[in-house]
């Protein structure tokens, strides 16, 4: 049965959405503070040890599920560290591939390029931020009989969902780093995952150090990064 509040679709129940309609006046308002809030945005490599509430992690990742994916799949883990053996650990594992990707990984130019960042490969806000959440990305799930069930657009599902995370961890107060130590095998084995996730981005979460210091970089000007057919 169809009501004013829902609808069946392919024998599926369909509620009916809800959205609050604007002045032009009030959109263009609104979308312009987003941005300059969003533009006040850095990568923090400078953590404080300061106590982040689990409630606050558990708000995060919800915001961050709330994204968009492939056929509603929603195929991510996110795996929330805050036990300091744990974080040790990852630590001790990363900088054992990042000491590689310096030493023979990465080019000259790409090392060139990371110098106005001022980052190495010390990794200590693996263990100084009071949480870390690694993301994990789905090839595929499991069905009852432990059968493989396919999931669609997982990288971009998961891409989505992450920069989302960044954004609800900003509108928290706290800051944070997307960290790739690459190849990444040794976050599923820490954390013990099953065979069908793979370690997608590693963030750092927490309040910055005091004082704090950030690259004084430029972001690329609207017309560099858009092209507007009318």
């Amino acid at each position: 049965m169809e009501s004013a509040d829902h609808k069946i679709i392919n024998g599926h129940k369909h509620v009916s959405f809800h959205s609050e309609t604007i002045s032009e006046t009030e959109l263009i308002a609104k979308s312009e503070s987003f941005y300059k809030w969003q533009d006040e945005r850095r990568s923090v490599r400078d953590f404080s040890d300061k106590h982040v509430p689990k409630e606050v992690i558990e708000n995060l990742i919800k915001s961050a599920s709330t994204a968009p994916s492939g056929a509603h799949k929603q195929p991510w883990t996110f795996c929330a560290v805050s036990n300091a053996e744990i974080k040790a650990q990852i630590r001790k594992e990363a900088e054992i591939e990042e000491k590689e990707s310096y030493e023979s990984r990465m080019s000259k130019s790409w090392k060139k390029d990371l110098e106005a960042l001022g980052t190495d490969m010390n990794k200590p806000f693996l263990e100084t931020a009071p949480w870390l959440i690694i993301a994990f990305k789905k090839a595929y799930d499991f069905g009852e009989n432990d059968e493989k069930m396919n999931n669609y657009y997982v990288t971009e599902s998961v891409g989505i969902a992450c920069g989302m995370l960044i954004t609800a961890i900003q509108n928290a107060g706290l800051v944070t780093l997307t960290h790739t130590p690459s190849p990444m095998k040794f976050l599923a084995n820490i954390l013990d995952r099953p065979s069908n996730e793979r370690a997608y981005l590693l963030l750092p979460v927490g309040y910055p150090e005091t004082p704090t210091f950030v690259p004084d970089l430029k972001r690329k000007e609207l017309d560099e990064v858009a092209k507007f057919y009318e």
